[in-house]
């Protein structure tokens, strides 16, 4: 079940309720996956953590979107 979708300086964050662990967000860019995040573990699944898509991933975790 879909939980939630942000975006964020051309990047889209989306969540889904139920999915497997470990709880994470999958990151889009122009249509493709550039991310998948740990969020339990604060590191990558899949793909390439820029310092700057690390950053908005903290920022979305202390509002509350992730």
């Amino acid at each position: 079940m879909f939980r939630g979708k942000v975006c964020r300086e051309n990047y889209v964050f989306l969540t889904w309720k139920g999915d497997h662990s470990p709880r994470h967000v999958h990151v889009y860019r122009d249509g493709k996956l550039v991310l998948k995040w740990n969020l339990d573990a604060g590191a990558p699944m899949k793909g390439k953590a820029t310092a700057r898509l690390v950053g908005l991933i903290l920022e979305l975790e202390k509002e509350g979107s992730l």
